[in-house]
């Protein structure tokens, strides 16, 4: 009986010893990964145009005659 109880507990630290392993990069058998570049986000859009400061910033400029005064 305290055979097998020390068996599960050897069974039980090598599965702990093999996961953290792993877990660091250094898995047997397989080459260490590289870590992994963090991921840049894209710059926040607004959904429609009519939300975005430049795109109303370009229309009313559009709109504009030469001499300044509105359309």
């Amino acid at each position: 009986m305290v055979f097998l109880v020390m068996m599960l507990i050897a069974v039980a630290v090598v599965v702990r010893v093999m996961r953290s392993a792993s877990a660091q990069g250094g898995g047997a058998g397989r080459p260490a990964r590289s870590p992994k570049a963090p991921r840049t986000q894209k710059p926040v859009r607004p959904l429609a145009p009519d939300d975005d400061p430049e795109f109303l910033r370009e229309l009313e400029r559009r709109t504009r005659r030469d001499d300044g005064s509105p359309a």
